[in-house]
């Protein structure tokens, strides 16, 4: 079940024709966050966890049918960007960050959308003025630009986001 808060860009600035920007913090629960042509900043969480049932790859096709969605509902994603961990606390935790990596880079390339990876202590001294900064420290500063992240995994995809936008991440 997804999340969703829509919440408009704290910034009075408008970017009448900006592009379409996609950020990502990838996982079972993926936190995202969108910047719309008209500026208007959506965000939320997508649960990719799998059910009993399901075989190994059918979360990552379930990440793969979301993204056709969101780019469906969205229009014309001009440029994707994650969070890049290169760093993981188990295996499991680094093999399911591996295949969706694999599932939105190939997803980009088939579309030729501009993605890029952006380290976790860029994020994190971004938008909380510290590289090592803790989950609470980021959701913290998060909330204090205008947002309300309902958990840490969709304040990281804002964060992303605004590094995004306020460093001209590519997303002109």
């Amino acid at each position: 079940m997804a999340h969703v808060s829509l919440t408009p860009k704290p910034m009075s600035a408008s970017f009448p024709g900006a592009l379409v920007v996609l950020a990502l913090d990838l996982g079972t629960t993926t936190g995202w966050a969108l910047r719309a042509p008209d500026s208007l900043i959506t965000s939320g969480t997508v649960s990719f966890r799998p059910s009993r049932y399901d075989g190994g790859g059918m979360r990552y096709l379930r990440f793969r049918a979301w993204l056709d969605q969101l780019a469906a509902d969205a229009g014309p994603i001009s440029t994707i960007h994650f969070e890049e961990v290169r760093r993981h606390v188990g295996t499991d935790a680094a093999h399911l960050y591996g295949g969706f990596l694999a599932t939105l880079t190939a997803w980009c390339e088939q579309r030729e959308i501009a993605y890029q990876g952006v380290p976790v202590s860029t994020i994190k001294r971004h938008v909380a003025a510290k590289g090592n900064a803790d989950k609470a420290t980021v959701m913290a500063a998060v909330r204090a630009r205008g947002f309300s992240p309902a958990d840490d995994n969709e304040a990281d995809a804002i964060a992303i986001l605004l590094w995004a936008i306020e460093t001209d991440g590519g997303v002109r």
